[in-house]
């Protein structure tokens, strides 16, 4: 269960839905990089445990609009902490990266 909740791209759609709900495609292109397949995928499992919500609109074409529950509102809490320790540790981060990145390798 926890994998679902810490994937990449759950992490990015919560945050996301975080500003508000999304049609589709919105939604596709604030979270970025992601496919069609993909996001479904996310949005469906999203919905299945209750993070997210999805209002179908009867119109031609039928529009469709996601949202965060209640229950994906209490997620966007520790997601927007994570994010911003990301931020706050970006610079040690990169550092580490590079120390790893210049030691040498069983290989050498």
């Amino acid at each position: 269960m926890l994998s679902q909740f810490t994937g990449k791209w759950t992490v990015l759609v919560v945050r996301v839905l975080g500003r508000g709900p999304r049609r589709f495609n919105a939604l596709r292109r604030d979270v970025g990089e992601i496919s069609q397949k993909v996001l479904t995928s996310t949005l469906k499992d999203l919905e299945e445990s209750g993070l997210v919500s999805r209002t179908v609109t009867p119109s031609k074409p039928p529009q469709v609009e996601y949202a965060l529950t209640d229950l994906g509102r209490d997620f966007l809490v520790p997601v927007r902490s994570l994010a911003e320790w990301v931020v706050a540790n970006a610079a040690r981060i990169e550092a580490a990266r590079a120390l790893y990145a210049g030691q040498p390798t069983d290989k050498d």
